[in-house]
């Protein structure tokens, strides 16, 4: 993913968070990028950041991942692979109950569905961005995904910084919500991932 991304709400305000980002058509899946044997490898470091925003008619909620790793491997001066795994147990909102519902088969169940996975398909120049197309894993279905994104490359360190929407319900996640509070389909993930060279630390690993 990368990968997402429903959440229910009481707070106010009843705008949807998606019209303001792309939104994302899943497709079926595509082969993924093949390593290149010269191509540089970076890890994803900790201080990277992978969250969502979740609606509904009544507000939104913010959350997000707190434990991820990954790589993502540079050949000539392009990104020429990348996956990325979540760990769905680190799931967090800005409500424990909200935390505690995200978790829990009615949307992620993550004791089912322990990780997802982005892995990088491709990557094409869109004017002064990129479009990404990558395989997203998430709740056991596995869709094509593509959306724009900022990357930066340097010897030091990749960055990667993108706001786009995917829809729930492409993943098999349905839970409706209240008949008069409906859960919206599309959720907002916000990616801030740097990538490094050199050894993973304990940090930097998903838990065991």
């Amino acid at each position: 993913m990368l990968f997402a991304l429903p959440a229910v709400g009481l707070l106010t305000g009843c705008s949807d968070p998606a019209d303001k980002v792309a939104k994302t058509t899943a497709t079926e899946a595509k082969p993924t990028a093949k390593p290149s044997p010269t191509a540089r490898e970076n890890l994803v470091r900790a201080e990277s950041t992978i969250g969502f925003v979740g609606s509904k008619v009544t507000g939104s909620h913010n959350g997000g991942f707190k434990k991820f790793a990954g790589k993502v491997s540079v050949a000539d001066g392009k990104v020429a692979s990348s996956e990325i795994k979540i760990a769905m147990a680190s799931t967090w909102a800005d409500n424990d109950r909200v935390t505690g519902h995200l978790k829990s088969p009615d949307f992620f169940d993550a004791a089912k569905f322990p990780t997802s996975t982005f892995t990088l398909t491709s990557v094409e120049p869109s004017g002064a961005q990129k479009t990404v197309t990558g395989n997203l894993d998430l709740h056991g279905v596995t869709r094509s995904i593509t959306f724009p994104a900022d990357i930066q490359i340097a010897d030091d360190a990749v960055t990667v910084k993108a706001q786009f929407a995917i829809n729930r319900k492409d993943f098999n996640i349905n839970y409706p919500g209240k008949p008069n509070d409906l859960i919206r389909d599309n959720v907002v993930l916000k990616l801030d991932v740097k990538a490094t060279p050199g050894e993973a630390r304990p940090e930097d690993l998903l838990p065991r």
